[in-house]
C-alpha cells in the first residue's frame, strides 16, 4: 500500500475511534463531597476531600466582616434570600480564609447543607456552563473565585456580569457567588483613569466595567491590622496548637517577623507560626 494511502487509512481509523469514544461527561455528583474545584476544557468538578482552611475562631480583627458574611451565608443555606459578596482589600488579611471558614461553620451547624465550589480566574468565561451543572444538582452552593480582577482588553468580566444580574437566565436560585479581590472595583485605578482620559464620554467609558462590582450586594473591606490585633492572632495560634513559648518572647519574635516583612496581617502571622512551630519541633 502506498505511503499516502496508508496515512489516509490511519487517519480514517483515528477519526472513527474518536467518534466512538465516550464524550467527557459534564454531569457531576455533588453528593460525594462538600467542596469542589471547577476545571474547564474539559468541564469537570474535582472533589476536594480536605479543604485548606483555618478555624473561624482563629480569624481575629475581622469580627464585623465575619458576622456579616456568616449571616448572609446562613440565610442562603436556609433557603432565604442572600447577596453575592465581594471581599476586597489588602493582601493576606483573611479574605479567602473567611470564605472557607464560613463554609465549614455552616456545615458544622447543618452537615452537608452547603457546597463550596472554587472557580479559577482564568476559567471565568466557562462560568455559564458551570452554573448549569450546579443548577441541575439542586444543592445550595457557594461559588467562590479567589483574587478576582480584570486587566485592559479583558472581556471575561462580561460573563460574570451577565450571570450576577444582567442575563436573561441570571444566577440560579441555589447558587451564590463570592469573590475576593485586592481591588474594590475589580480593575486597576490606572485602567479607569486611562479609559476616562481617552473616551468621548469619560463617564460612560468605564461605567460597564466599574458597575460589575455593583452586582455584589455585600461589600466587605479588609485592611492591615493594628499591632494589638496582630499579637492576638499570633497568641490565638499558639494557644490552639499548644506551642511552648512565653508571651513576652512570642511578641518580640512576632514583631520582628512583621517588621522584616513590612506588614502586619493574618497571613504574616500564620507564616510566623509555621516558622516558630518548625523551630520548636512541633507539628501544626
Amino acid at each position: 500500500m502506498p505511503y499516502a494511502d496508508a496515512f489516509d487509512a490511519l487517519a480514517r481509523i483515528a477519526d472513527a475511534l474518536e467518534r466512538l469514544a465516550p464524550k467527557p461527561s459534564t454531569e457531576a455528583d455533588l453528593g460525594v463531597a462538600d467542596a469542589f474545584v471547577w476545571h474547564a476544557d474539559p468541564d469537570r468538578l474535582e472533589p476536594i476531600a480536605n479543604v485548606n482552611r483555618v478555624d473561624i475562631g482563629l480569624l481575629q480583627g475581622i469580627e464585623r466582616q465575619r458576622e456579616q458574611l456568616l449571616d448572609n451565608t446562613r440565610r442562603f443555606a436556609n433557603g432565604l434570600p442572600a447577596n453575592n459578596a465581594l471581599l476586597w482589600g489588602a493582601r493576606g488579611t483573611g479574605k479567602s480564609s473567611l470564605v472557607k471558614a464560613v463554609h465549614a461553620t455552616i456545615n458544622a451547624e447543618r452537615p452537608a447543607s452547603l457546597v463550596l465550589v472554587e472557580i479559577h480566574r482564568e476559567d471565568i468565561p466557562s462560568l455559564p456552563r458551570c452554573l448549569r451543572i450546579l443548577k441541575d444538582s439542586g444543592r445550595r452552593t457557594v461559588l467562590f473565585c479567589d483574587d478576582l480582577s480584570f486587566d485592559q482588553q479583558d472581556d471575561a468580566y462580561k460573563s460574570l456580569k451577565a450571570v450576577l444580574e444582567g442575563g436573561i437566565e441570571g444566577r440560579p436560585a441555589n447558587v451564590v457567588f463570592y469573590a475576593t479581590s485586592n481591588r474594590r472595583h475589580l480593575m486597576a485605578r490606572d485602567m479607569i483613569d486611562n479609559e476616562r482620559s481617552t473616551a468621548i464620554n469619560p463617564g460612560e467609558a468605564v461605567e460597564e466595567k466599574v458597575s460589575l462590582s455593583d452586582r455584589f450586594g455585600l461589600w466587605l473591606g479588609f485592611h492591615h491590622v493594628a499591632q494589638d490585633t496582630y499579637f492576638a492572632i499570633v497568641e490565638g495560634y499558639v494557644a490552639h496548637y499548644g506551642l511552648p513559648i512565653a508571651v513576652d518572647e512570642l511578641r518580640r519574635e512576632a514583631n520582628e517577623w512583621a517588621v522584616t516583612r513590612g506588614a502586619r496581617s493574618g497571613r504574616v502571622a500564620w507564616q510566623f507560626i509555621q516558622d516558630l512551630a518548625g523551630r520548636l519541633g512541633k507539628g501544626l
